[in-house]
């Protein structure tokens, strides 16, 4: 593995094989694979560093084990809340994930087995192409702390599924199966559970071993689809950190410390 990843150590990072495939994996054991500072940091900053490696033709993360990601750990959750400089910090790397991501001129695969949430689902749905075991389970959680839905919501999926299926699964918070994701346009393809990593290896050797230029020039003028949604993109991840400091979240904190469905007033 070249030295330029010698800073992404929070994420297991598999050197690029024959084909030129890289491999990231989230993988926080004990925890479903939640996003903490270091990865959160390591899933925003890395996007350039692959574009610039010549050796990297495309791209698949993954979750480790059975699940893709279940978010930010409470603790950061916890101190974007209590903190201003930890909400200006997490502005600028929500930001930055996903123009990185979208910026990035690799082709990105995901591979979505179990819970993908929160920042989680970010990474997941930002993907240029994305493979979901039928069981998978995906949830933009916002609305559910308290927040305004940021992350990546607001710039891909009215576009992915449609401005109402958007908006009820935003607003309620209500979980999707992988099965049900495909259904309405908001992933690329489902497949048995446990297949996800393996489809979506598949896709992203097929993809390594094609045009890269024509690939790449073909994935930068799709983007600006999304490029043009930036304004309202920048919107929600300001309005989110805006919640972060209301008594909204704190309620939605508690709740989830305790276990239990949040009482707003």
């Amino acid at each position: 593995m070249s030295n330029r990843y010698s800073d992404f150590t929070s994420l297991d990072i598999a050197s690029p094989d024959e084909n030129g495939v890289m491999v990231i994996t989230i993988d926080t054991p004990g925890r479903l694979n939640a996003v903490d500072e270091p990865k959160h940091l390591a899933l925003c900053d890395i996007w350039p560093v692959i574009d610039r490696d010549d050796s990297v033709r495309t791209v698949v993360v993954r979750g480790a084990g059975k699940a893709f990601s279940a978010g930010g750990d409470i603790g950061m959750v916890k101190r974007i809340a209590d903190d201003w400089d930890a909400r200006q910090r997490t502005l600028r790397e929500a930001r930055d994930l996903v123009y990185n991501m979208l910026n990035c001129s690799k082709v990105i695969v995901s591979a979505i087995e179990g819970p993908a949430v929160g920042a989680g689902l970010a990474v997941a749905l930002m993907a240029d192409i994305s493979v979901a075991g039928r069981s998978a389970k995906l949830m933009d959680g916002h609305t559910k702390l308290g927040v305004a839905a940021g992350d990546h919501a607001a710039i891909i999926w009215p576009l992915l599924c449609g401005m109402a299926k958007a908006k009820y699964y935003l607003l309620t918070c209500d979980m999707l199966s992988g099965e049900e994701a495909e259904r309405i346009g908001l992933v690329s393809q489902t497949v048995d559970d446990g297949e996800a990593f393996d489809t979506a290896h598949e896709i992203a050797t097929r993809l390594a071993n094609g045009a890269q230029s024509a690939i790449r020039f073909t994935k930068y003028s799709m983007n600006n689809w999304l490029r043009m949604a930036g304004p309202t993109f920048d919107t929600s991840i300001a309005l989110e950190m805006l919640g972060f400091t209301g008594p909204d979240v704190q309620e939605g904190i508690a709740a989830i410390e305790q276990k239990r469905r949040p009482d707003f007033d």
